[in-house]
């Protein structure tokens, strides 16, 4: 048990992150129906007393409660005890002549034995055992047709629960490759935008790096010519001023993404980006748009890539450009709040101004992303 504890502490250290809501998610859409119908089929079905409905009915009570932590990645705290009862209930049911009770304890032990470390074979062997044993007790009460009774109730239940034990290893196998590819998918997401900040830093000291550089031997040469020829050394300052003000202007057009950019490098580094984080990008390219709305299309398009890196949890992300706009969608979007511009807010004033508009909405859980120019703009 300790084994299995360090194991499920690994997993549930997810708990609160987006990774783990969709792994719960799958494993309630895959685990719990199937589930829950075969349990209820055989108390339709096999059921005869009130007494037998009620010993599985309880038996599938305890499979669904261990289930349902299961999917949460906590669940020894609630499966040892659904063990001890399904175990009883079994027990019940053999004295009962019920053959079906068996199914509770081998759903909740076929969830026990997967996430063990090691000794599986012998918890497998334990488990079939002790169903056997427990199903035997019929054999004490009832003494007619001990052949089919030592298959009913001895080998099929043995059977059964090491044949569903067998299917919740390769269960817990698929799950565990897919949480392998979440976590590998947040990482390349992450990876995306540290790649993009270090863009912006190589822009940035694009600009200011070679100022500097530029501004220090202008400021020596006007100290060396003070002395000897105040107007050059006054010329050389004058020449610094006004590159130290290009340079902020610069380096504000950088911070609010108002660089000249190429719109097909944008589209270029866009799919990149999103392809490396893992998310599956298509672009759809109608037409050309001329130097000026391309470039800004292409501020758009880099300010809603990095919004969709960093606050969306995209798998798809479709990128439409016509002759008069761009439109970017992506799925991910969260259900609570209305979506804001946030960076995007600049841009959209620049764009009016142009004779265009911009637009941020959420349709059916996606976002949808779009600037649009007049035909006049063009």
């Amino acid at each position: 048990m300790i084994e299995i504890r360090s194991r499920w502490a690994r997993r549930s250290s997810w708990a609160d992150t987006a990774v783990q809501a969709r792994l719960r998610r799958l494993n309630l859409i895959t685990v719990m129906p199937p589930l829950v119908l075969v349990g209820l089929l055989l108390v339709v079905f096999t059921a005869h007393t009130w007494w037998q409905v009620v010993l599985q009915v309880v038996g599938l009570l305890a499979t669904v409660a261990t289930a349902e932590r299961w999917t949460a990645g906590d669940f020894i705290r609630v499966a040892r005890p659904c063990l001890v009862l399904t175990a009883f209930v079994w027990l019940g049911g053999a004295l009962a002549d019920n053959g079906s009770a068996f199914y509770g304890l081998a759903m909740v032990g076929s969830f026990l034995i997967p996430p063990m470390l090691r000794h599986r074979l012998a918890a497998l062997v334990g488990l079939a055992v002790l169903i056997g044993l427990l199903g035997a007790t019929n054999l004490l009460v009832y003494h007619d047709h001990l052949g089919h009774r030592l298959v009913t109730y001895v080998l099929y239940p043995a059977v059964g629960a090491a044949v569903s034990t067998v299917f919740m290893f390769a269960s817990q196998k698929f799950y565990d490759l897919v949480a392998e590819l979440e976590q590998s998918r947040e990482k390349e997401a992450e990876l995306a935008v540290v790649r993009e900040r270090a863009r912006f830093a190589s822009e940035l000291h694009d600009i200011q790096g070679h100022t500097l550089h530029v501004v220090k031997l202008k400021v020596a040469l006007a100290e060396k010519l003070l002395p000897t020829d105040p107007g050059r050394a006054q010329e050389e300052l004058r020449e610094v001023h006004a590159l130290v003000g290009d340079t902020i202007v610069q380096t504000k057009e950088l911070a609010y993404a108002k660089r000249r950019l190429n719109l097909s490098a944008e589209l270029e580094n866009a799919k990149n980006l999103f392809e490396a984080a893992g998310i599956h990008v298509r672009v759809d390219r109608f037409a050309e748009v001329d130097s000026e709305m391309g470039e800004l299309l292409g501020q758009v398009l880099r300010e809603t890539t990095t919004n969709i890196l960093r606050h969306a949890e995209a798998r798809q992300v479709r990128i439409m450009l016509t002759g008069t706009g761009i439109s970017i969608v992506n799925d991910g979007a969260s259900d609570d709040g209305a979506p804001a511009l946030s960076g995007l807010s600049a841009l959209g004033s620049r764009l009016a101004d142009q004779g265009g508009e911009l637009t941020v909405e959420r349709r059916d859980g996606r976002f949808v992303t779009a600037a649009v120019f007049g035909e006049d703009a063009r």
